[in-house]
This record gives structure tokens, sequence and C-alpha cells, in this order.
């Protein structure tokens, strides 16, 4: 018969593992209308329809995907950290089908932050970081700024962590608690 203790690991390894598990018929969390879409940064000349954000650009565009038909964005894109002066750019994208491109752009080298908003659409902008970095340039002032950040670390890319490499984990972890709750159960883990 197991002990107090024991059941209470197990329990507490059940409820993890209930935790991290996606019910396939559980609501998504609401968002209003219309802001689900998305705006990626992409080199001149990729695709709207390419999913993957490029974080390191020269010259780039803003294309805006999985927006409901006839809607508006406003973007404003900004150097970071701010700078007095620094060079700033604002725009419109008018999205008939939900889907959209914006005209080619180009920035001195560095770090950038884009916020964008649905027009009607209440709530904060979203936003996103760049960075503008043309190795070609001889000097025209949109080259590389300074060297390499110093540190190391930080945090994963998002698109790094899918549905599908949180339902891995979620795998992962309840195989692992039966594992180990089943060796426990057993006199020095024996078959």
């Amino acid at each position: 018969m197991p002990t107090p203790s024991l059941l209470r690991r197990a329990a507490a390894c059940s409820a993890l593992a209930l935790a991290g598990t996606v019910f396939p018929g559980a609501p998504a969390a609401a968002a209003p209308p219309g802001a689900h879409g998305d705006i990626k940064i992409h080199v001149v000349g990729t695709a709207v329809a390419a999913q993957r954000n490029q974080p390191k650009v020269c010259r780039f565009h803003l294309d805006a995907v999985d927006f409901g038909a006839n809607q508006k964005i406003t973007w404003t894109i900004a150097p970071q950290p701010a700078q007095p002066g620094g060079a700033t750019l604002y725009g419109t994208l008018a999205l008939p089908h939900g889907v959209g491109a914006g005209s080619d752009l180009l920035l001195p080298g560095g770090q950038y932050r884009l916020t964008w908003n649905v027009v009607g659409v209440p709530g904060a902008g979203k936003l996103k970081v760049f960075h503008v970095d043309c190795p070609n340039d001889p000097g025209g002032g949109h080259g590389p700024n300074g060297g390499p950040p110093a540190g190391g670390g930080g945090l994963a890319r998002s698109e790094a962590f899918s549905p599908v490499v949180g339902a891995g984990a979620v795998g992962l972890a309840a195989v692992g608690g039966t594992v180990w709750f089943r060796l426990r159960r057993r006199p020095h883990g024996a078959a």
C-alpha cells in the first residue's frame, strides 16, 4: 500500500501534467475582432505569404497577414533606445483582403521597434524589435553601429515555441512522472 507521501507526490505529478495539457475543445483566449493578425518584417523580395519574420534586414518592407477584410493598420518604426532626432517612420496599410505589403524602406543601421495598431480595434499596439544592418554599404550611414553587445544569453525567439513543442514538453513530463512513480513503488527499483 502506498505511503501518504507517495500519494501526495503522485497527485502533484498528475496536477502538473494536467495543468500543461491543452484541451482541443477549450476556447482560445478572447481577442477583439481583427486583432489576431501579424505584421512581418521582410527583406525586399520576400513574399507576403512567407510566415517567418526576418529580424535582421537592410532594405525591407512590412507584410500584414491574417487580418480581417477591409481593415487598416497604422504603424510607427522608431529607434531603440529612443534617440532625439532619430530616424522615425510612420505609415498605414490598407488591407481589403486581410493581407497586404508596404513599400520598400531603408533606415540607418541600428535597432528599431515597430509598433502597429488596427484602426477601430481598442487596446495597446503590438510591437516587434528588429535590426537594420547593411554590410555592403560603402559608408553612407547605413552600416553597423559599434561592436557586438556585451553579455550573452537572453530569451529564445517566440518562433521556437509552438503548440507542438508545448505538447511534446507536456508528454515528456507525464512520461517522466509515470516512470518515476512506478520505480518508487517497487523496492530498490526492481522490475
